[in-house]
């Protein structure tokens, strides 16, 4: 057993073992998380209380989500044991559905958590929010990768000239930032009248311990989409209004490539059961919790025709290509900046089949294949081309998606079709 707890202030001597088994969130440069944000996310506005609590605990679930290494990888991937403390405005209210969040937590990483509320005090703020200028439709989460780029294009082409929405960026590695400036950009060129916000946020957990000794740094963070969900969250708590996670629901459902990427190794960072686990026990709370994602039903290549629909082939190959969604980490090491995507693991693939799909000429400039042994050994490595043409080769069965836990209320003759149209994108890298 893993446990953290999050604290709000610090003493000047702190005990080695209290500096190892805490993130502090403080106004000055020991804090464990980027500087920027207060624990009461005052530079955001008026946040209500428990969407406050919201946040802090996905930023300590995701910062405990690094500190932890994993023992194995592959289908060896083991299942880590996390116990968390978090102070928030009503202790009792969140202990009462701890039991619940802790599952919707599980869910989301493969792991066992167990969390505990303590009763904290507001504290005192001097920071001035950020204005938002009227009452936009809906907050976007713009992470930089395309479906999130074309959920900020639909949602401007429902938009009248006299309306507007907020786009809501989150990062941790900084390549990303100048691509999410060009996507928010773009959107307001292809589609032009609405007025729209643009709030990024950078809040992660430093790599040095508060007593200047290093993290432990673990690389599949899962919890990631539960950080970048929470704060949008607060951002539509200021009015009320629904946050949008766009997200393929081929990929949102995710039917595993093989029999060992079951469990934590498929990932459920946009699954329709941990949004609708996850709205269900914030709503418990009286937290604001209204999560949209409007592609739940819709394949990657479908939503390239859409942009295609809106902007034409040229604009939509260009927008789509400027996109970033690999994820693969590695590049700096072998010479090759971060921001050019490998075009060989599962988000690079689907990206490309997406593209011949829906017969938009892909500008990406991949990695792969590389004419360096070393560099192409590497993609080898990392590749999931066999594994997905095994998939395509295999198809899915209706009985296939009964391991999927998707919500009770999603036809599992849906979930079956959405995933042979997906299977028939992917078979477009092919012909």
């Amino acid at each position: 057993m893993s446990r953290f707890t999050l604290r709000l202030s610090a003493t000047d001597d702190i005990p080695a073992d209290e500096a190892a088994s805490s993130f502090y969130w403080l106004p000055d440069q020991r804090s464990t998380f980027t500087r920027g944000f207060s624990p009461s996310l005052a530079t955001l506005g008026p946040v209500p209380p428990l969407n406050v609590d919201v946040v802090r605990v996905a930023l300590t679930a995701f910062s405990a989500d690094r500190s932890v290494l994993r023992t194995g990888r592959g289908a060896n991937w083991n299942r880590r044991q996390l116990e968390l403390e978090i102070p928030v405005s009503d202790a009792a209210t969140w202990n009462g559905v701890a039991d619940e969040l802790a599952g919707v937590l599980g869910f989301l990483s493969g792991d066992r958590w167990s969390l505990s509320f303590t009763q904290q005090p507001e504290p005192a703020e001097t920071q001035a929010p950020e204005e938002i200028s009227g009452t936009p439709q809906r907050v976007v989460l713009l992470s930089g990768g395309a479906d999130s780029a074309i959920g900020g294009l639909y949602s401007r082409s429902l938009l009248a000239t006299d309306q507007q929405h907020v786009l809501l960026s989150h990062y941790n590695n900084t390549m990303l930032a100048p691509i999410q400036r060009h996507i928010a950009t773009e959107l307001e060129r292809l589609i032009p009248g609405p007025s729209q916000e643009h709030m990024v946020v950078h809040l992660g957990r430093r790599s040095e311990r508060i007593d200047g000794t290093s993290f432990p740094s673990e690389s599949t963070t899962r919890s990631r989409s539960l950080l970048f969900l929470a704060l949008g969250l607060a951002v539509a708590s200021l009015h009320q209004v629904p946050l949008w996670i766009p997200e393929n629901g081929f990929a949102s459902i995710n039917p595993p490539l093989g029999p060992e990427r079951l469990g934590s190794l498929s990932t459920r960072t946009t699954h329709p059961k941990f949004l609708q686990d996850l709205a269900a026990v914030l709503t418990k709370v009286g937290a604001h919790a209204v999560i949209e994602n409007p592609f739940a039903h819709v394949t990657k290549g479908e939503m390239y025709r859409r942009v295609v629909d809106l902007v034409g082939t040229d604009e939509a190959s260009s927008f789509l290509s400027a996109t970033h969604s690999c994820a693969l980490t590695g590049q700096r090491a072998h010479g090759i900046s971060a921001d050019r995507p490998c075009g060989v693991c599962f988000g690079c693939v689907l990206r490309r089949a997406s593209f011949a799909a829906a017969e938009v000429p892909d500008l990406s400039d991949y990695i792969a294949p590389s004419s360096d042994p070393v560099v192409q050994k590497w993609l080898e490595s990392k590749s999931v081309e066999q594994p997905v043409r095994n998939f395509i080769h295999r198809g899915v069965r209706k009985r296939d998606l009964t391991t999927l836990s998707l919500p009770d209320d999603y036809p599992l003759r849906d979930a079956l079709d959405l995933c042979q149209r997906g299977i028939q994108e992917l078979r477009s890298l092919n012909q």
